[in-house]
């Protein structure tokens, strides 16, 4: 597949985000649940003005220098020739749109707004989402697939 295609699933994941987080910025009330499935899910809207998790809260100008470096570099990754396999191009595209997603949201609001509630998980987005996705991917990229590109030079032999 051409390298540029993968940006396809990379544009209707961030679109995805996109769509959703005006929908909750339009919908949702600041902190007030709304029960999906009794307690255990529920959309509660969030502006979570730290890194993953809420956590380091504060300073949006450091998370948005730290969220261009890395999604310039998964870009980078992604469209050069050294990303090979489907699992870390998938891993990378999905990665990617849920660093865009988010960079977006704190350069253009200051804050990322999360609006999914799991009992036992701190609340999230569709972005955070595929940052989690993408990086198991590329995981399983690198734990079953990765070694397949080396030469023999380069593998692992006593």
């Amino acid at each position: 597949m051409n390298r540029l295609l993968w940006l396809l699933p990379t544009a209707a994941l961030l679109l995805f985000d996109r769509i959703l987080k005006m929908w909750a910025a339009t919908s949702l009330t600041v902190g007030r649940p709304i029960p999906l499935l009794g307690d255990a899910v529920r959309l509660t809207r969030v502006h979570n003005t730290g890194g993953a998790f809420g956590l380091f809260p504060g300073n949006p100008a450091a998370f948005i220098a730290i969220s261009s470096l890395i999604a310039a570099g998964v870009l980078a990754l992604l469209l050069s020739r050294w990303a090979r396999g489907i699992w870390l191009k998938a891993g990378l595209a999905v990665l990617l749109a849920g660093a865009v997603g988010n960079l977006i949201d704190r350069a253009t609001l200051g804050y990322v707004i999360d609006f999914f509630e799991i009992r036992g998980f701190p609340v999230f987005n569709v972005a955070d989402a595929c940052v989690t996705v993408g990086a198991v991917l590329i995981i399983i990229h690198a734990l079953f697939g990765g070694g397949s590109y080396r030469s023999r030079r380069q593998a692992d032999h006593p």
